[in-house]
């Protein structure tokens, strides 16, 4: 009897949903137009760019546009799609015009589509009278709200970036808006015998005497916002900070600020040098908007060219090919890209090859030394090796179990490090996939990591505030490294 109520509510249930799968489908209904009583014409970037920013511009501009129709912009817009060029947009005419008919769901495909939330019947009534009023061009120009940042909390810390010096001997790591040096130092055996000793020991800060806060006070740091990206020149003379829309160089033996760059659109998430020292490249730009890849003259800090628009989204890497040539990016948008830099000034770089295939933010990118391969991390917890000449994804490196935050290569190896917000740091060879070695002792989140030109030396940089040191042959932790008053704020919480 239990089998035959069983069978009897299998068979109805069946039954009921075939029921519901041959009742036809119902269209959605169009969305009705109102009477807007405006006192004034629409304009375009005051009434109608904001409704495709906030409904259509996802799958619609940058480097994602379906159907080949770009909405980023008003001249992008005005030309249409690969099917529909001339009727997406006929001025004066909204009945003929695809963009509105579709909004309205007045025909197929409707934009957005059902699963998106649809346009209201005010955004649909302000796009049919744009196009009924002619279409027309903008006339005013949106300006963007100035960001103005403060001192971060006292209790904002993160180690957010890292950098070894190329000789190994000096470790850099910022720690909230603050950039400390450490050194290793040899302590010469006593007269009884015995061995000399070297340790990792805190040398210097870097503080920029002129950095002022908003309020015009002196702010005792290396920027005012937090420090978000290193790099040491190869000849270990120089060092860059990025941080919100800046960049400082920095003579390391003086401790002293040569310049500061600004004009940035936002973070500088990325500083990479060339192998020979003359020049250098910074990613960044603000979240979904165009990623901002420039480079400079590392001797004069000046721009020597830039990417316009390389990125739909924020670039968090940049990476030049041993001979300098090539630059290679990645960013929010998924996409893994390399450009050819000009020989001349004055001329823009050309995009030689896109790599898709990271399903999240590419966090960071890197070649072997012999420019045959890249390497990418990404926040979809995955590592990837390419092949720069097919244009194609080699391999698929598993082991982090949250995003990778970040990759650096070590020296002229094919043997590369990440690190990732799970708190592991991870050795590879691009070669053959294989985990070297890890490195442990993080608690938390690990946002940055940087390693010596022959791989003794591994630096991490972790939310916790901690920058750490260690040998990067074995994966021993040499130093859990911290600025003298913050090892003071240590020991007494220890005490109570």
């Amino acid at each position: 009897m239990l089998r035959y109520t069983l069978c009897a509510l299998v068979l109805g249930t069946f039954a009921l949903a075939q029921d519901k799968k041959d009742e036809p489908k119902k269209d959605l209904e169009p969305i009705p137009v109102i009477d807007l009583k405006l006192t004034e014409p629409v304009e375009y970037n005051k009434h109608v760019a904001p409704i495709f920013a906030a409904k259509c511009t996802v799958c619609h501009s940058g480097s994602v546009t379906e159907g080949k129709f770009d909405m980023g912009t008003y001249e992008k817009l005005m030309k249409g799609g690969a099917k529909r060029k001339d009727k997406v947009i006929v001025p004066g005419k909204s009945a003929e015009s695809f963009l509105y008919q579709s909004c309205a769901r007045l025909v197929k495909p409707i934009m957005p589509p059902k699963s998106e939330e649809p346009l209201n019947s005010r955004e649909v009534s302000l796009i049919k009278l744009w196009i009924d009023q002619g279409a027309k061009a903008p006339t005013t120009i949106i300006e963007k709200a100035k960001i103005i940042v403060n001192l971060p909390p006292a209790l904002v810390k993160p180690v957010r970036a890292v950098a070894v010096s190329p000789d190994g001997k000096l470790v850099a790591g910022s720690r909230g808006n603050q950039v400390h040096l450490f050194e290793l130092k040899t302590t010469p055996a006593d007269k009884k015998g015995g061995k000399d000793t070297t340790e990792w020991v805190y040398a210097k800060s870097l503080f920029d005497p002129n950095l002022k806060t908003p309020d015009g006070k002196t702010a005792k740091a290396a920027h005012v916002s937090l420090v978000e990206s290193m790099a040491f020149a190869p000849d270990g003379k120089t060092l860059i900070s990025g941080s919100f829309q800046e960049l400082t160089v920095w003579d390391v033996a003086k401790a002293e600020p040569k310049a500061r760059v600004s004009g940035f659109a936002d973070r500088v998430c990325a500083i990479g040098f060339s192998a020979d020292g003359t020049k250098f490249a910074t990613g960044g730009g603000a979240p979904t908007e165009d990623g901002e890849i420039k480079v400079f003259d590392a001797a004069t800090a000046k721009v020597l060219t830039e990417v316009k628009a390389g990125h739909s989204d924020t670039v968090f890497g940049v990476a030049f090919s041993a001979d300098g040539k090539l630059l290679a990016t990645c960013g929010a948008d998924k996409f893994v890209k390399v450009w050819e830099l000009p020989a001349k000034t004055n001329e823009a770089p050309k995009l030689a090859k896109t790599f898709e295939g990271h399903t999240h933010h590419v966090m960071g990118v890197g070649w072997t030394p012999d420019g045959k391969k890249l390497a990418s991390c990404g926040a979809d917890n995955f590592v990837k090796v390419w092949d720069y000449e097919k244009g194609e994804k080699l391999r698929d490196m598993q082991g982090h179990q949250k995003q990778v935050t970040a990759l650096t290569f070590v020296g002229k190896t094919a043997q590369f490090v990440t690190g990732s917000g799970d708190t592991s740091v991870r050795m590879w060879n691009a070669d053959n996939g294989g985990n070297v070695r890890q490195f442990t002792g993080a608690p938390d989140f690990v946002y940055a990591v940087s390693a010596s030109g022959d791989g003794a030396v591994v630096a991490t940089g972790c939310e916790d505030g901690v920058l750490r040191v260690y040998n990067g042959t074995n994966g021993t932790l040499l130093k859990a490294a911290l600025p003298p008053d913050a090892e003071a704020k240590k020991e007494e919480s220890k005490k109570k």
